[in-house]
């Protein structure tokens, strides 16, 4: 057991990926010397040299149609994504090609890239750097999205995705990047596909992921004091979901409020809703709730504490939840 932060967590993961695998290979703009922007690279190009931790131009399509033509040839790439919204010139490729290829071949050609892509806001960054895009490509089959929480989970779950033979995107959240934790070394948490409840409880579900599973431990620790026993889900995986353990929370407790960074008009959100709506309507003694980013481009960083879902607009969710 080593306690790391996340970012540190996720640079294991890759030494650890790249030390069993030799066709493990990073692309990405200023992940060599410097190490990244967020340090996640770091000492990476130093051990493993230039030709496996490759410094590239500021040209996101070009930095995935390499990776594909790389994977293609047997490599397993892993890219990463400076900021979230640095990813949409890459869009086409990774729409286009990156997520069709295998199913275009009828599974005969994989394509195993990685796409690493900090997302969220909260840091105080300007305008490209605080998106959260996660809707966008959930929505696109052929694509796996995961999103770790905890540094146990990012060790892991960046393994398992360089492991895939699919592509994955790997959305971390940035401001979650230097919370410390706990890392078993030994032993994997669970599938990178599977949700966990992180805390059990009987009276509502809640529902987040990435950046916003601390907040709602917080909240469920601030409702505690009120009498109201929150059961807290970190979703882990967008895409595939893990209904049957989404489901199995929401019988238990009768009532769901989902959480996440990104605007709730056409989120993920609203798809788990539905999905709960369907599989588990004669259990739920609420409507399905959802606290979420507004229908607006991110705002400049002095007012993205109105607009991030905190503490008390998620214990707000929690509370109409319960009025009903």
């Amino acid at each position: 057991m080593e306690k790391l932060a996340i970012a540190k967590a996720l640079t294991a993961g890759m030494r650890k990926a790249m030390d069993d695998d030799a066709k493990v290979v990073l692309m990405g703009e200023d992940i060599g010397p410097l190490g990244g922007v967020f340090r996640v690279t770091e000492g990476l190009q130093k051990d493993f040299g230039p030709d496996r931790v490759i410094d590239t131009p500021l040209a996101e399509s070009g930095i995935v149609g390499t990776a594909i033509g790389l994977s293609l040839r047997g490599y397993r790439p892993v890219v990463e994504i400076q900021f979230d919204g640095f990813v949409f010139p890459a869009y086409d490729q990774i729409v286009t090609q990156l997520a069709k290829m295998a199913n275009r071949s009828m599974g005969t050609v994989k394509v195993p890239v990685v796409l690493r892509i900090p997302y969220g806001g909260g840091l105080g960054s300007p305008e490209h750097h605080s998106e959260s895009p996660e809707a966008l490509f959930s929505h696109v089959a052929g694509l796996r999205i995961i999103s770790p929480s905890n540094a146990n989970d990012a060790y892991w779950m960046i393994q398992q995705a360089i492991q895939d033979d699919d592509p994955v995107i790997v959305f971390e959240p940035k401001r979650r990047y230097w919370a410390k934790g706990d890392v078993d070394l030994e032993q994997p948490p669970c599938d990178m596909h599977a949700a966990r409840v992180v805390k059990p409880g009987s009276d509502v579900t809640l529902l987040a992921y990435g950046p916003l599973v601390q907040t709602s431990l917080d909240a469920a620790a601030a409702a505690e004091q009120d009498g109201v026993n929150i059961e807290v889900l970190d979703l882990r995986s967008l895409s595939p979901l893990d209904m049957p353990t989404i489901a199995e929370s929401v019988k238990r407790t009768g009532r769901l409020v989902i959480t996440h960074e990104a605007p709730v008009f056409s989120g993920l959100g609203g798809e788990i809703a539905a999905r709960v709506t369907e599989q588990c309507f004669y259990h739920l003694e609420a409507p399905v709730l959802r606290v979420g980013g507004f229908h607006l481009p991110y705002p400049p960083s002095r007012l993205e504490d109105h607009y991030l879902p905190d503490l008390d607009r998620i214990l707000d969710g929690v509370d109409r939840a319960m009025a009903y």
